[in-house]
């Protein structure tokens, strides 16, 4: 043999190969594969607190998350906290997918929460208080003013927040106060300096008033500071030994109003009487409270110590937007003004409007391309155009202000026939809603509420016209509401059309909801809960079929939450079957990406930035020929089965495209976005290229 030459390779030893690891077998309906929906939630909140301490973000900015997080964290208490405590009283033991009990979840759910109360006070203590001094806005004490500034004040107290103060005292005589959800309380004890006799007694601190008072030259001082500072204003002759602050958080969870409500308005207002009743579910306190004083508390509210959170204060740190939106510009973002996309600037003029929707579909995306100039104004010259004969419209949050409702009050006012789905249960808009309804009927136009069973939660309006060819439709089918105050914050996405097709579908989702009957099959809308949850299903089987035949697949949904337990496991199916997975999800999550032969092929994103994340999108490869879809419905349980939810398909080229390069801007955003791997959420905090969504203002207008 040459001496270049390797000898060969001894064969090898049968007894001696290691064998490839087998690939790990996963049960679908194993508990451990979905992540809990309260804990998820709650995840999503850290997310927006990292925010806050994103140096990579202005200061005002900063404070403002700070604010949406604590506001975020309150919203929590009323909505799922309630909902537990309900659950954990009808059944503790009962399980949820992801395997944890009510009881399991009730414990790990309140020390999460508490880490996060923590968190929010360390922040604002250790970081964003600091940080607004060295920039010369202080939060200082009143006794720590100068003299002048303290008269200032003290004139100011006397004039307009005097008057406005209850003092409740407890006594034989004075049952306990009822305590207000979310309302910030001075608990103090009132002590007789003749017979020492002490009394409990309650001040809430006004809502109605700010609750930073300008002490001048960028200083405040708490609302609660200035009343504590005057207190014995309030109990003349009295000495006041100890003073604390209090929150108390009630639970929003009204029920069903069933089947057997006559008069849904009635029963929503007689709901609503009944919340602020409602069950306590937490108690913040600031300070030491004496172990008597807290007795008292957990006795009269009916909570455990468990409920009872205890800090340094300041409680309700929501309202630090209003030093948020102090007007100092290098403290905060560059404003911006919404672009008007080129079909609907010009001239007011509503036939050649309707002239371009009857040649093409118009794509909108809200906050980059203005509501007001789009939407408001579609409904609008619908409004006063008298050729227009009848317009539909749901409404399930809008603003005391909105224009689109004093439109249609106006085009009722001209004879033309206009009907309006308002949705009682909108939570916490449910007063705002209710006043809109009264003010709709007394105009003239014909208000429905729906079914008690079935939240009106789709977004679409129909205008019906009357033109040379005939009556035709024109339809806008939205993913957020129909309200310009949050339209200037929160994305979403709204699809002008004519295509007879979908506009004949919106017409029998609308005579469903004004009439009586079934919901009729949908010819190309995807509509709940008569066919959403089917079409997705078999949308995404027919991927998997894709894959396992050796061809691309590709599904992509942007949405809020991944939360029904049947779509999730059908997606880790797809996963396996070698389907590219991309989710794009601002809050609940329940699957797990990353998993070895499970879910390797899935990436899951979330975007937190300057705009709340809220348009819907869904799109699937189809071998070639895609689809997408927008509209109102996440892949939730609730929005599937138990709400009227509208999907639209986009189908202009351009507008594909527009789509294409937003959910591609999302999923490889790096500044904003947030990636979850297997149970972690995680972000490269050195990352300094913009996010998408000063790239996609920066983009704007699109033409």
């Amino acid at each position: 043999m040459d001496e270049t030459e390797a000898p060969p390779a001894p064969a090898p030893n049968v007894d001696e190969v290691v064998p490839s690891p087998a690939k790990p077998v996963y049960d679908l309906d194993d508990p451990t594969l979905y992540l809990n929906r309260e804990l998820s939630w709650l995840e999503f909140n850290q997310r927006v607190l990292e925010e806050a301490l994103d140096p990579r973000n202005r200061l005002l900015e900063r404070v403002k998350f700070l604010a949406i997080t604590a506001s975020n964290l309150d919203e929590f208490y009323t909505k799922r906290m309630g909902w537990l405590k309900q659950a954990y009283a009808k059944d503790p033991r009962f399980t949820t997918v992801d395997g944890l009990t009510i009881a399991e979840q009730m414990e790990q759910v309140i020390a999460r929460c508490k880490r996060m109360h923590a968190a929010i006070d360390a922040a604002w203590h250790e970081s964003l208080g600091p940080e607004l001094a060295d920039h010369g806005i202080k939060i200082v004490r009143f006794g720590d003013l100068e003299a002048d500034a303290r008269g200032t004040l003290t004139a100011y107290f006397e004039q307009a927040i005097f008057p406005v103060l209850t003092p409740l005292v407890v006594d034989p005589a004075h049952p306990f106060p009822f305590i207000s959800s979310g309302s910030l309380s001075l608990a103090l004890n009132v002590r007789h300096p003749g017979t020492g006799q002490d009394r409990f007694a309650r001040i809430k601190v006004p809502g109605n008033r700010p609750r930073f008072v300008d002490a001048g030259d960028n200083r405040f001082v708490l609302l609660e500071d200035l009343i504590i500072s005057h207190v014995g204003m309030l109990f003349p002759g009295m000495d006041v030994t100890e003073s604390y602050e209090i929150r108390v958080i009630r639970s929003a969870e009204m029920g069903s109003p069933g089947e057997e409500a006559d008069d849904l308005l009635e029963v929503i207002e007689s709901a609503l009487r009944r919340r602020r009743l409602a069950q306590a579910v937490s108690l913040e306190v600031s300070g030491d409270l004496t172990d008597s004083r807290r007795e008292l508390l957990l006795e009269e509210l009916q909570l455990r110590e468990g409920d009872v959170y205890s800090t340094a204060g300041p409680l309700g740190l929501a309202d630090l937007f209003q030093l948020a939106s102090l007007p100092i510009s290098h403290l905060c973002d560059v404003p911006f003004t919404p672009a008007t996309p080129s079909w609907f600037q010009g001239s007011n003029d509503s036939p050649s409007f309707f002239s371009t929707l009857r040649e093409r579909d118009i794509l909108v995306h809200h906050p980059y391309e203005s509501f007001d100039k789009t939407v408001v104004q579609f409904v609008e010259q619908a409004a006063e155009d008298p050729q227009v004969l009848a317009i539909k419209q749901t409404m399930y949050r809008t603003s005391p202000d909105s224009p689109i409702l004093e439109a249609l009050i106006e085009a009722a006012g001209r004879g033309k026939q206009v009907a309006v789905l308002v949705e009682l249960t909108a939570r916490f808009d449910e007063a705002n809603n209710i006043e809109w309804a009264r003010k709709l009927e007394s105009a003239g136009v014909h208000v429905a509420y729906g079914l008690p069973d079935l939240k009106i939660h789709s977004k679409i309006s129909l205008v019906v016209r009357e033109e040379a060819a005939g009556v035709t439709m024109y339809a806008h089918v939205g993913t957020g509401n129909y309200n310009s105050r949050t339209a200037r914050t929160y994305t979403d996405l709204g699809l002008f059309t004519s295509d007879a097709r979908i506009c004949g579908d919106l017409l029998r989702v609308f005579n469903f909801l004004t009439g009586y009957g079934e919901l009729a099959e949908t010819e190309v809308l995807l509509a709940a809960p008569v066919n959403l949850r089917r079409e997705l299903v078999r949308r995404v089987q027919r991927e998997i079929a894709h894959a396992r035949s050796g061809r691309p697949a590709r599904v992509a949904f942007k949405m809020n939450a991944l939360e029904d337990f049947e779509l999730t496991r059908l997606l880790y199916e797809a996963a396996q079957a070698g389907v590219q997975v991309d989710l794009i999800v601002r809050g609940i999550c329940r699957l797990r990406p990353g998993l070895p032969g499970l879910s390797e092929n899935v990436r899951v994103v979330s975007v937190i930035g300057r705009f709340l994340e809220h348009s819907r999108v869904y799109y699937f490869a189809n071998d070639g020929e895609p689809e997408y879809f927008i509209g109102s419905a996440d892949v939730m349980k609730r929005n599937l089965d138990e709400r009227i939810e509208v999907l639209a398909p986009v189908r202009g080229a351009e507008h594909r495209r527009q789509l294409d390069e937003l959910l591609a801007l999302m999923l490889e955003d790096r500044r904003q976005g947030w990636r979850l791997l297997d149970r972690e959420w995680s972000r490269d905090s050195s990352v300094t290229a913009e996010g998408a969504h000063s790239l996609l203002l920066a983009r704007a207008p699109f033409s």
